[in-house]
């Protein structure tokens, strides 16, 4: 169907529309309404705009060019997802400061988008495609201590549950080669912290209260605390884990017409309530972009990725 095909291809559209994001972004509000109707998306639902430039623009302008903090921890390489490249490259540029200012150089190569929504929409010939390509420009340099690392927990870990299942032959084996050197970035960091690499002592002290949700792809397939225990590094910050399933966007399902109504439904059950009983002071913290999106439309508040909350957090200086 168009709609699936439209949602199954929103990094080429991002893509495009991010050559001109005001423009881009101009679109999206005047004619929002009427592409909604076409593709059957809920009227109620927002879209995220385009950020006004790239990830990958910035990191050949700025970020390529920014210094390594001392001491030097070690090499990286950072999956440039298409989330974090076309709509949430702040999260993308902070991710990328941390790193740095924590002691490890960045290496952010060129690479295909990640095939998550193709996977989600069962285009699945293009998402093996992607999926290849991807396996080719990792599996040759990421090593045990040159780690793949990812901001948006649905991209990234596609390396570790899907591409082995759809490539076969030798790619296959690269996938799962790959895919054991394959993080989120609370996973390599928490790692580092557990390593006594890095600890309190890298992050100013001053006092947070922050209420953590957990995206599905890291409740199945990594973990939670990884990402609560690496928050709680600064030392007076006091970390909550809201006790919610998934937060009810599911991908594009919560953007669907006829799906609309169940997914607020979802979010209704703990998510919601949590946040609206939060303090004003508290921080929301959601690693995924869709429950980001889903507790904006549905709370009205602003969730931050943990990376943003540790970037402001570190020392400088």
């Amino acid at each position: 169907p168009l709609r699936s095909r439209a949602f199954g291809e929103i990094d080429r559209i991002n893509a495009l529309l991010s050559r001109a994001p005001r423009l881009g972004n101009w679109l999206l509000r005047t004619t929002g309404g009427l592409a909604k109707r076409v593709l059957g998306v809920a009227p109620e639902r927002s879209l995220p705009p385009l950020s006004r430039q790239s990830l990958r623009g910035w990191w050949t302008q700025t970020g390529r060019h920014l210094p390594v903090a001392e001491p030097r921890r070690g090499e990286v390489f950072l999956f440039c997802d298409e989330f974090s490249n076309y709509n949430d490259a702040p999260i993308g540029r902070a991710a990328v400061k941390l790193l740095l200012g924590l002691g490890y150089r960045v290496r952010l190569p060129r690479h295909a988008a990640s095939g998550r929504a193709q996977i989600s929409k069962g285009l699945l010939e293009r998402a093996r495609t992607l999926a290849e390509a991807n396996v080719r420009a990792f599996a040759q340099q990421v090593t045990v201590d040159r780690p793949l690392l990812g901001i948006e927990p649905s991209a990234i870990l596609g390396f570790r549950d899907e591409y082995p299942k759809l490539l076969r032959g030798e790619p296959a084996r690269r996938a799962r080669e790959l895919a054991a050197h394959t993080l989120t970035i609370e996973e390599f960091l928490a790692r580092e912290a557990q390593q006594g690499h890095i600890g309190a002592e890298d992050f100013a002290t001053a006092s947070a209260e922050i209420l953590l949700h957990g995206h599905c792809h890291q409740k199945a397939l990594s973990s939670v605390g990884s990402t609560a225990f690496l928050l709680s590094l600064p030392a007076n910050y006091q970390v909550s884990v809201i006790p919610s399933g998934c937060c009810g966007m599911a991908g594009s399902f919560g953007y669907e017409r006829e799906h609309y109504a169940v997914s607020m439904r979802i979010g209704e059950q703990v998510l919601f309530p949590a946040v609206r009983a939060a303090a004003d002071r508290a921080i929301i913290v959601a690693p995924g972009t869709s429950c980001r999106h889903q507790i904006l439309d549905g709370t009205g508040r602003r969730a931050l990725h943990p990376v943003e909350v540790l970037w402001a957090a570190l020392k400088t200086g």
